[in-house]
């Protein structure tokens, strides 16, 4: 059921990452924080971008982060221990088999994971297993069809489907973010209730125009350029026009909107 992951594991996937959350806190994070006691699994916590807000935000709940690389693992331990955090513990495993219990935590958070897998309803599915009744689930995911920018171009949105194409490719889909509310449905859980996040970035929000724009969004597409001359997806010309353009937004005159989905839901008690 797991797919490449279209972005791949270097270090620069890693500080686009580490950019990403950090810019985005306030934004996907402000309001999600769990009890003290509560036992809370972090599904696919990657490189742990996410896992430090988790856990800065819910100092007094025990969080388990688990992921399917041992890799991204060590380096998810190492920056928790970095930042001094001791109520996190790491775990190897498959999220379509977990290895836990049946109803084995009070909470669910997972980010930026249904993107990259092939069925996320089953994936879904086996996550609601091992929440408690009553528990719930917090989803969040992106949506590449919601990025818009001044000035428009051709080009760049070309460069943007590349991805989209290529994560398909992959078996997962970039698209994912409006579908949160199916998705879970169809999983069997309840009061699902959506939020979306737009992130608004233009010159007056320079730590936006850094930390997102370029070192996120731009960054990510430009990282697949490779993949999509290879498969043939997009002319060179075309494509390095495309992220020039990407970076053009990022100019005093320039704006750029992109928007996340939110999703909470609850397991039946």
């Amino acid at each position: 059921m797991h797919k490449t992951y279209v972005h791949g594991y270097d270090e620069r996937e890693g500080r686009r990452l580490q950019d990403q959350a950090s810019t985005l806190i306030e934004l996907l994070h402000s309001d999600t924080s769990y009890p003290a006691g509560s036992r809370v699994l972090e599904a696919g916590c990657g490189v742990g971008a996410q896992t430090i807000t988790l856990a800065k935000n819910s100092p007094k709940a025990a969080i388990t982060a688990l992921d399917i690389s041992e890799v991204s693992i060590s380096q998810a331990r190492e920056r928790i221990e970095n930042a001094g955090i001791t109520n996190v513990r790491f775990q190897q495993g498959d999220i379509f088999h977990l290895p836990f219990e049946a109803e084995s935590f009070d909470h669910v958070f997972v980010c930026f994971v249904l993107e990259h897998l092939l069925n996320p309803v089953e994936a879904l599915v086996s996550l609601k297993k091992v929440i408690k009744p009553g528990g719930t689930i917090t989803v969040i995911e992106g949506d590449h069809g919601s990025a818009y920018f001044y000035p428009d171009s051709k080009e760049a949105n070309g460069a943007i489907q590349c991805q989209i194409e290529l994560q398909k490719k992959a078996g997962g889909n970039a698209l994912i973010g409006r579908e949160l509310y199916p998705l879970l449905n169809e999983a069997g859980f309840k009061s699902v209730r959506v939020s979306p996040r737009m992130v608004y970035v233009d010159s007056s929000r320079p730590e936006f125009v850094e930390g997102f724009t370029k070192n996120t969004f731009t960054a990510m597409i430009e990282g697949v350029r490779g993949s999509a001359l290879g498969a043939g997806l997009i002319d060179q010309t075309v494509f390095d026009k495309g992220i020039k353009d990407l970076y053009r937004t990022t100019e005093a005159d320039g704006v750029f909107c992109y928007t996340f989905f939110k999703a909470f839901a609850e397991k039946d008690r």
